[in-house]
């Protein structure tokens, strides 16, 4: 029987719609143009080219929403959290522009040398954030984060591991955008990096995560 459900798992993951974005330029990330706001930099890390954030008026705009039409989703992404920034960024947020306020949102909270996760999903008047304030971690490190939807229940990772969970009905998303980097009404700016993100439309398992 765990043979059986890895296998099928695995064919989940295998044929699930995904789209990958390596943050290595500030000209297009998965195929579409951006829009730059403040000055960003393209760094070299050891597993290749990243963006790096200021803190302050660093961020990009893509103009898509990889998420349309997904019953469950995936979102993924590697990303270096830094010291000294805000105590609240929003770094990643994907905005449902068809349908009244829906929206997914991976932030950090930092204090000193320390962060930990807050992830949070939206969906016309219901609304769940997973706030992780007994899962901190030291800045300064890659790290991989997920917030998975299973079409009823949400949950976030850090290194693969659960850190919370908790039940919400979403819609399936519309056609919107993505903001990296920064909230999309411009406040909670991102200090540290992001070298890849993944958008898939499965509840995955920690086995299939995005690799480095």
């Amino acid at each position: 029987m765990r043979i059986l459900i890895t296998i099928v798992a695995l064919a989940v993951a295998s044929f699930a719609q995904s789209t990958t974005w390596k943050l290595d330029n500030l000209k297009k990330i998965g195929g579409h143009r951006i829009e730059v706001l403040g000055q960003p930099k393209v760094i070299k890390t050891d597993k290749g080219k990243a963006i790096e954030f200021d803190g302050i008026d660093d961020g990009i705009f893509i103009e898509t929403n990889p998420l349309v039409g997904a019953r469950a989703f995936t979102i993924e992404a590697w990303f270096r959290p830094d010291a000294d920034g805000p105590t609240e960024q929003r770094w990643l947020h994907v905005e449902d522009l068809e349908n009244v306020e829906s929206r997914a949102m991976l932030e950090t909270r930092v204090s000193n040398d320390l962060w930990f996760l807050d992830t949070f999903l939206k969906s016309g008047e219901n609304r769940l954030p997973l706030y992780a304030e007994n899962f901190k971690h030291p800045t300064g490190r890659w790290y991989h984060a997920a917030l998975v939807y299973d079409g009823t229940e949400m949950r976030h990772y850090v290194d693969g591991k659960l850190e919370l969970s908790g039940k919400i009905a979403m819609k399936p998303f519309g056609r919107g955008r993505t903001s990296i980097g920064v909230r999309q009404n411009k406040v909670f700016w991102f200090k540290g990096a992001v070298r890849k993100v993944r958008f898939s439309h499965a509840a995955l398992d920690p086995k299939n995560f995005l690799d480095r």
